[in-house]
Formats: C-alpha cells, structure tokens, sequence
C-alpha cells in the first residue's frame, strides 16, 4: 500500500492516552489515565428501552440524512436552548472529535495557523497537525486562556482559529473565568477571528455558578458538543453548532467524510432524550462525580511532594498537577504501573515546549475507595 508521502511527513504522533489505555487494561491497575465515565454509572435500563423502541421502526437500519435525526436535532437544540445558548439547529457528528475534524478539515490546511490554550486536549493537536496547520500556543492561568496573551498572539501570528475548551478544560481541569469569556468575545470580534468551543464537560458541574458557553457571547464561534461524558461514548453522538452558512458547507464536508452519523443510535438517542430525564440522570452524575473529586483532592497532600501544585477543579473530569524541580512525568509513570496505578504524562498536551513535570489524572472512572487505594499506590512513586 502507498502512503501519501505529505502524511508521512506530517508531525502526528500516537495519542498517548490511548495507548494507556492497553497498558491499563489489567483489572488490577488503578487507571486515573483516561478521561473515561464510570460505566457503573451507564442509564443501562433507559438505554435498552430507547434502543428497543427505535428498533421496532425499519429505518433505523437504513441510510439517513447527512445533518442527523429530525428528532433529535430537535431536542439537541431545545435542550442548548434551554441551558442559556438559544439554537436553532445543529449537525449530529459522530462523536465530538468528528465534529472537530469537520471544522479543520473545512478550515485549515498547510499554511493556516491555530491557536490554542497551553496545555490542551491533545486529540485536538492531532487533529491540527493532520491538516498541516501550524499551531500557536497561548498562556493560560488559573482563569483559562489569558486575553493579554491572545491579543499578542493575534498581533503576531494572525491565526485563522482559537481552538480551547472553556468550561473544566482537558487537561487542566480549569474554568475560563465570566469577564475573560466576553473579552475573548470581543478580541474575536475586532479581528474576524473564529472560536472553536469544545464543550464536553460543563454539565459536570459539581460546585459553583454556571458561566455562559463563549457561543452566546459572540457569532464567531463553532460550538462542540458530546453525549459521550453525560450518556454513553461508544455511542459515538456530538453535535456542532455554527452559524447558517457554515453548518452547510460542514454537512457537506460530512457527508463527504461518512454520509451520516449511525441512523440506528441517533434514533435511539432521540428516545432516550423524550421519554426519559436526562437532567436527573447528570444530576446522579454530579453526586457521584462530585465525591470522586473530592476524595482525590483530598488525598493529594499526603501523595505528592512539598511544592507540588495542582488544580482545584468546579467540575469535569481531570485535576493536572506539576511535581517540583527537574522530574519527568513519564518517567515517573513506568514506576507508578509497576505498582499497578497509572496517569497521563503531561508533555502531549503542549503545542510547542512540553513541561516534563506536568501529568494529568482523572477521578471519574474510579469509585471512592479505588481513588483511596490509587493514591496511596502513587504516594510510593512520588514520595
């Protein structure tokens, strides 16, 4: 078979967390690796019905649609709606990352350039770096990306996309603060810049206001989001939103791309989201979530080093830390799995200069007393 020798060429490496993902396979690994949901927690009985009810329609089974289920289309946008970013319609992707792909592929290419929040989801620098894009990283603190650092970035490099995710980001865990939401809005507005707001993860909520999607304050922006972290992910369901004349030309970059997302779990979807309730679902979510977070913040002083710092995190799913001094997380990671425990190193998720003592760990898939135990694991690695 050949290979497109500008494939070959390009800088795109395995993702790291999914090749963790068969190192952590052994039931006795404590994984804090993937940002995975807890399965136990999985509304198996709601699930089995919306299916079987989809199932008694044929053409589930049968093409569909480029832009998705009517249906669901329809509770998709209700329910944004209803969660403060009023829509009209959506395109249901195959699974968010899909969605992402549409919007890079529509557009960037070799020469475009990107600009992203430093650290951020290293499937999304993947995805960048397939289209040949250069990405330009931006500093963030404890508040999410930092305006003053996009403003420069924007001077400088005149990117075609800021691509973060706002709310509890992969991987620091943190929150794009209210009043840099709006500044961010108008830097975008001044300068005909597109915002990529992937959204995963903010009705994981587990303390704390909710702050308005980026998409409500300006018109520039393509909103992402997922049933993977609030339903299940092997259904592979995302939606995009975008404006008119942009969510046409990314149907037919998707119709190009699969035809359309599965018939059958989009109508099972769409089910699941009239006869069940979804709000009292995510609120198990939250409770349990929430004590998950809790029991890993908790244990953190008695794990890591003096000096160690870490994230605090309002909701989602990760907490990110950096070790003192000289260390290499991924170093430090072959020791942890030899003591059955793992994480993610955190060098992956920078664009340009990786901080080695950085690592991420997710609470989520784990219960209370497996955090418990993975943390005292740990403890005999980095103490």
């Amino acid at each position: 078979m050949r290979i497109s020798v500008r494939i070959m060429q390009l800088p795109v490496a395995s993702s790291p967390v999914r090749d963790l993902l068969a190192l952590t396979s052994r039931p006795e690994v404590i994984s804090f690796a993937g940002g995975l949901p807890a399965p136990e927690l999985f509304d198996l009985d709601g699930l089995r019905a919306a299916y079987d009810l989809a199932l008694r329609e044929p053409s589930v089974l049968q093409y569909a649609p480029t832009e998705g289920n009517p249906d669901l289309r329809a509770l998709v946008s209700a329910r944004l709606t209803g969660l403060g970013l009023p829509t009209s319609d959506v395109l249901i992707t195959t699974g968010s990352q899909q969605a992402l792909a549409l919007v890079a592929t529509a557009m960037l290419g070799p020469g475009a350039v990107v600009a992203v929040e430093e650290p951020t989801y290293l499937a999304a620098l993947q995805c960048f770096r397939m289209t040949g894009a250069r990405i330009v990283p931006v500093a963030s603190d404890a508040d999410g990306l930092v305006p003053s650092s996009l403003r420069s970035v924007v001077a400088a490099e005149k990117p075609d996309l800021l691509y973060l995710v706002p709310t509890f980001a992969n991987p620091t865990g943190r929150t794009l603060s209210a009043a840099r939401r709006v500044e961010i809005a108008e830097i975008a507005a001044a300068h005909d810049l597109w915002i990529v707001e992937d959204d995963p993860y903010s009705e994981l909520r587990y303390r704390g206001p909710s702050v308005p999607p980026l998409a409500s304050l300006s018109d520039r922006t393509i909103y992402l989001g997922s049933f993977s972290k609030i339903g299940a992910p092997g259904m592979r369901l995302g939606l995009l939103r975008a404006p008119a004349d942009l969510l046409r030309t990314l149907t037919i970059v998707k119709q190009a791309a699969d035809l359309h997302t599965s018939t059958v779990d989009q109508a099972a979807a769409a089910n699941y989201l009239a006869h069940n309730d979804l709000d009292a679902h995510v609120a198990r979510l939250r409770h349990e979530y929430g004590a998950r977070r809790d029991a890993m913040i908790a244990a953190l002083p008695a794990t890591v080093p003096s000096g160690t710092t870490w994230s605090d995190p309002d909701g989602g799913m990760f907490v990110w830390l950096r070790l003192p001094g000289a260390v290499d997380s991924a170093v430090l990671l072959q020791e942890a799995l030899r003591h059955d425990v793992a994480f993610v190193p955190g060098a992956a998720f920078f664009a340009t200069t990786p901080d080695h003592a950085t690592f991420r760990m997710s609470f989520t898939t784990n219960t209370v007393a497996d955090i418990g135990e993975g943390m005292a694991r740990l403890a005999k690695v980095l103490l």
